[in-house]
């Protein structure tokens, strides 16, 4: 029995509603495909790839709406040379290839501040000749010079204090002990430098620092090791906290945090506790005082630690989105200034995704933010003022525009796309992203922050967590002096050795006084020398 109309329209319907159910849920599926793939290179760019995210093409300007069509339409063949145009070209890049060569062959100069031991060798321990008898001259020399290392080699200092008595009154004097580092300890101000250094600047476990001093005949077991560094930072505690406090009295600070391993007693595992950095670098806009970082360690990563840690500070926090600084600007005392280099990795992540396609909609807002980067290169180091002007003049009006293009954008792709999401965290900050235009104080991202956790996290790859909370907070001190003479261009050995040296006998009234830009003038010269000496080297 034939169906009636409406029974197939019915069936119609229902056919169509299944295929728009279908659609929808293959639509979803394709969503989901494009996120998990994004995740994935993004996972895969974080083990292996770089971690640069400038162009390759260098392109600054955002491109035309033609540029897609312009990318297609063929490019003029080049009219072939000459025979005697191509003969010309190739002798000169023969030319070219031997002064290369010749220069890769070329005698290097080896540094000229190392000290020289220099080994004469004769043709026989005679000076007569062989022939004749007659005594030899030189009639000149060849000298080549071979670059030698020795490993660090221990010493013992031995203390001695003679002990004088007068023969009328029998009074007996005797010269004080000399302080120590650590009271008691065996470890001189220069042995404790090296650990620290060697755990917190170099990224040697302690146990690999105890295997090194084994081969050198030195038995010092890791846990003697630990306990120098438990002393050590009991001295330099004060010295941190001086820094926190100059840290405080920036107008401007970034913060950023990393999580850090830790064991986790009893369990045999590790949990994930937190290190917190705070920076204070107003060198970008011609400030001339002196750089400085400070570090707090955190067992988890709640909101309170950042309220803790910068509470009476007031002026410009320059962070990431983390929730936990929203309080702190409730109040108004602290105003948010967010980061472009975190709103742009985003864009990046997707065009890498994407094979780097030109002309999508993630490359083209990579060359609008860098077009604002470009203004910020040309700015660097003048002052606050010239910079908020030259914002004015020339950023804002590129800020302004891509403000409109990413909400045009935004209406014409998916709400679940990875793009809508990259706009999205833009635009939901912006108000933050753009505070950079109106203070010339203010950086464009927050990059000096992530710049000084660089050491943490090259650590954390190599010691694989902290022993526990103590052992957290110790390294926080550590890195605070060693990551404060970075900035500084300051040896962060020559300093700590100076500091150890001393501030077991320095009044804690003038701690002021060891802090590392206070010392400078009297360590910065070797460590000059040092950096000169390894330019030289690259260079040759």
């Amino acid at each position: 029995m034939a169906m009636s109309s409406h029974a197939l329209l019915q069936q119609i319907d229902a056919l169509k509603q299944d295929a728009l159910q279908r659609d929808l849920e293959i639509g979803a599926l394709r969503l989901a495909i494009d996120k998990l793939t994004l995740e994935l290179f993004h996972l895969r760019r974080m083990r292996y790839g770089r971690s640069s995210e400038q162009m390759d093409n260098g392109a600054v300007q955002p491109e035309p709406p033609c540029m897609a069509l312009a990318a297609v339409q063929p490019t003029p063949a080049a009219p072939e040379p000459s025979p005697g145009a191509a003969q010309v070209a190739n002798l000169e890049d023969a030319r070219q290839k031997r002064q290369a060569t010749s220069r890769r062959t070329a005698p290097r100069q080896l540094p000229g501040h190392l000290p020289r031991q220099e080994v004469v060798h004769l043709a026989s321990s005679d000076c007569s000749c062989q022939g004749c008898g007659t005594e030899l001259r030189q009639i000149g020399q060849d000298a080549s010079e071979v670059l030698e290392y020795q490993p660090g080699s221990f010493r013992v200092v031995r203390h001695v204090r003679p002990r004088l008595a007068c023969a009328r009154c029998h009074t007996i004097v005797q010269a004080s002990a000399p302080s120590r580092p650590i009271d008691r300890g065996l470890a001189g101000a220069g042995l404790i430098t090296q650990v620290l250094v060697g755990k917190f600047c170099d990224h040697l476990p302690l146990y690999r620092q105890s295997q090194i001093y084994a081969r050198e005949g030195v038995v010092v077991e890791r846990s003697t090791l630990a306990d120098w560094v438990a002393g050590a930072v009991r001295l330099l505690q004060p010295l941190a906290d001086a820094v926190r406090r100059y840290v405080l009295r920036a107008g401007k600070i970034h913060t950023d945090d990393t999580p850090v391993p830790v064991l986790s007693p009893g369990r045999g595992t590790t949990r994930t506790a937190r290190l917190w950095v705070y920076a204070r670098d107003d060198r970008p806009s011609g400030d001339a005082s002196p750089p400085a970082v400070w570090f707090e360690y955190s067992p988890d990563r709640k909101g309170e630690h950042p309220r803790g840690h910068l509470a009476g500070f007031a002026g410009t926090l320059q962070a990431d989105a983390f929730a936990g600084y929203d309080a702190l600007f409730a109040d108004g005392q602290v105003v948010e200034a967010a980061c472009w280099a975190h709103a742009r990795r985003k864009y990046y992540e997707i065009h890498k995704g994407q094979g780097e396609m030109p002309g999508t909609l993630a490359h083209q807002a990579l060359l609008r933010i860098g077009a604002l980067y470009a203004i910020e290169k040309d700015i660097g180091g003048k002052s606050a003022e010239e910079r908020r002007r030259q914002r004015q003049s020339r950023a804002k009006p590129l800020v302004d525009a891509l403000h409109g293009w990413l909400q045009q954008a935004l209406g014409h792709i998916s709400a679940k796309s990875s793009m809508a999401q990259a706009i999205g965290y833009s635009l939901n900050r912006w108000q933050a992203l753009v505070r950079f235009v109106d203070d010339g104080h203010i950086e464009m991202d927050n990059n000096a922050a992530e710049r000084a956790l660089r050491a943490v996290v090259l650590g954390r790859k190599n010691y694989l967590h902290f022993g526990s909370d103590a052992g957290g907070e110790r390294a926080a001190v550590i890195y605070t002096l060693i990551g404060s003479c970075k900035l500084g261009g300051i040896d962060p050995q020559a300093y700590l050795h100076h500091v150890l040296g001393r501030i077991a006998d320095h009044p804690i009234n003038r701690i002021d006084e060891l802090l590392p830009w206070r010392v400078a003038e009297r360590l910065r010269p070797a460590w000059q020398a040092t950096q000169q000496a390894q330019d030289m080297a690259r260079a040759a």
